[in-house]
């Protein structure tokens, strides 16, 4: 019996977390794009019934936002701290707090960015096109760090799926 890469009660390793960056990467990224891709989002966490807020980015441009029932304003307030982590790093949110775990350390203690400003949990993944690296990000926020980044993954890996 093979042991799943990633389940739901499973930590993913920074290798996977490396992977899905490499892995998910746009051709283009249009406007169009994160219309059809915030949609997707949406409607994921409307059959999950998930509280959470869903934003697009692309140089410095929000292209797409909505808040869904039970959504607060601190979700705003966390999606622009971890879309900030994807734009000084250009890696996940979550992935930026996993390298400084592995390190035994955390992000608020060893980063010396101010926290009310960088946020490195889960939930902002870079949008990363073919060419020209990191333009911007998509972000969710109102579930467990873990969970907001699996969402965004999921609906990234359908939408590339479909490209």
């Amino acid at each position: 019996m093979t042991t799943p890469k990633q389940s739901p009660e499973l930590t993913p390793t920074l290798e996977e977390l490396e992977a899905q960056e490499r892995r998910l990467v746009f051709r283009q990224f249009t406007h169009e794009d994160a219309w059809a891709l915030g949609s997707l989002l949406v409607e994921l966490a409307r059959e999950r019934q998930a509280p959470v807020a869903v934003d697009i980015h692309r140089a410095g441009q929000q292209l797409f936002h909505a808040a869904l029932p039970g959504s607060t304003p601190d979700n705003d307030a966390w999606i622009a701290r971890k879309r900030r982590v994807v734009e000084r790093y250009g890696s996940a949110s979550y992935l930026v707090g996993a390298r400084f775990r592995a390190k035994c350390t955390t992000f608020e203690e060893s980063s010396r960015l101010d926290p009310d400003t960088y946020a490195a949990h889960g939930g902002s993944f870079p949008v990363t096109v073919e060419g020209a690296g990191v333009i911007g990000a998509v972000t969710v926020s109102g579930l467990p760090q873990l969970q907001d980044h699996r969402l965004v993954v999921e609906a990234l890996e359908h939408f590339l799926s479909r490209a």
